[in-house]
């Protein structure tokens, strides 16, 4: 029992520390792309304090850093301030929680003892519904931000932070419900395995289902092109407007984590997690090499989502709110329900194991995934209107009334105009 809860601290301080440091410094990297993007120079000065060592501007974060902890614990005067402190807490335990269930794989460290587990909580029964429980109180942390700040600009920013988040959930949870019909089951490793022991990722077989749980956890990440809950043009800062210090540091720190879960859930989900050809092999344990391999791919995998997203954030424009919510309603629900009966039907009706056998009993399913994303890609655009025709629209002049006056009424002069 004590060697699990030393296990279990261990665990929990390396995840801490890894997110809080990784969440620095892919700050300085976003800024380094932006840069890029953009053709200039990025952050390159800020070294080791008190020396003129720059590295590259390595030293930015800790700056950024510091200067939010010395920074003051400011509490405006009309807020509550109870919720005003909660909605930042709430927020950053939910982004740092969902954590808990990842899988890194499992580590044979002796032929006579039981392999350990490398995630925090293995073999979670219920692992994706604990994700999207987890992934649900973010929606409380933004509510509670803007109503504790008691400002029209937070509070706005408030609703359209939880409408959002409501909706692109339900397209997030049909993609995953594609998966968990195609594994039978709700935990984590399980969908890892099946991709592992097989070769086949669920990228391959599922593409349109990638392309839904992509562009919905963008949204439920609030990056760029969907980052409406605090659109500077229009609500200053959202629904964290009234924030500073400590407290903005952590809904900015749970932002930030949030792109970064919605990384590791596609490379979980779709991209097969720690697995890769010829080199990891597909048992659950490994010994201390492959162990660390594993995690060292799986990383990998990840910032390589992460880059993904960072250029996805200086290359798109910002949708209009309305545009957002029919995307979720109006695009993405039938592109889910469409997978989820598709596969369904598939595993029915053709075969009930089609990815038993690797590449030689997958691709005709690979193959009508692929036809069923171009279909409805298809037939999208047919039915949708062209809202990006930006020429002028040419409107017919209204009817011209002729007044014929009373009689013994007197005339009146017209203008040039007919008025």
């Amino acid at each position: 029992m004590i060697v699990f809860f030393v296990t279990a601290l261990v665990k929990i301080f390396i995840i801490i520390g890894a997110l809080m440091t990784a969440a620095a410094y892919l700050v300085l990297v976003e800024r380094w792309v932006a840069a890029w993007v953009q053709d200039r120079l990025g952050p390159n000065r800020a070294g080791i304090p008190l020396t003129n060592i720059r590295l590259w501007g390595l030293g930015q974060p800790l700056a950024d850093g510091l200067k939010f902890i010395f920074k003051e614990e400011f509490v405006p005067g009309h807020v509550d301030k109870i919720l005003y402190t909660v909605a930042p807490i709430a927020t950053l335990t939910a982004a740092i929680l969902i954590y808990a269930v990842f899988p890194f794989g499992s580590l044979e460290w002796a032929s006579n003892r039981p392999p350990i587990p490398l995630g925090l909580v293995p073999g979670f029964d219920a692992g994706l519904l604990f994700i999207f429980a987890v992934n649900g109180v973010a929606v409380y942390g933004i509510i509670l931000g803007g109503w504790a700040a008691n400002n029209k600009y937070s509070l706005f920013g408030a609703l359209r932070g939880a409408a959002q988040l409501i909706a692109y959930e339900i397209p997030l949870s049909l993609a995953v419900l594609t998966l968990v019909l195609a594994a039978g089951s709700l935990r984590v490793e399980d969908v890892v395995a099946q991709q592992a022991q097989s070769g086949v990722w669920n990228a391959f077989l599922h593409p349109l289902a990638l392309v839904v749980f992509f562009v919905a956890a963008t949204a439920e990440a609030g990056r760029l092109p969907f980052d409406l809950p605090e659109t500077e043009q229009e609500l200053v800062g959202g629904y964290h407007t009234e924030y500073a210090g400590m407290r903005l540091m952590m809904y900015l720190v749970s932002e930030f984590l949030h792109m970064v879960t919605a990384s590791f859930l596609i490379v979980i989900f779709f991209l097969g997690g720690w697995h890769f050809w010829g080199l990891t092999g597909a048992s659950e344990a490994a010994a201390w090499p492959i162990a660390l391999l594993r995690v060292a791919i799986l990383l990998a995998k990840v910032l390589a989502v992460v880059f993904f997203f960072m250029l996805i954030r200086w290359s798109w424009p910002r949708f209009r709110f309305d545009q957002l919510m029919a995307l979720a309603w109006q695009v993405l629900v039938p592109w889910g329900l469409a997978q989820l009966v598709f596969l369904a039907f598939w595993l029915e009706f053709v075969s009930e194991d089609p990815w038993s056998g690797g590449w030689a009993t997958a691709w005709p399913l690979a193959a009508a995934n692929v036809g069923l994303l171009a279909a409805v890609w298809l037939v999208t655009a047919w039915v949708a209107a062209p809202h990006y025709d930006n020429r002028p629209r040419r409107v017919a002049p209204p009817a011209r009334r002729t007044v014929v006056p009373e009689a013994g009424s007197a005339l009146l002069p017209q203008g040039p105009g007919g008025s």
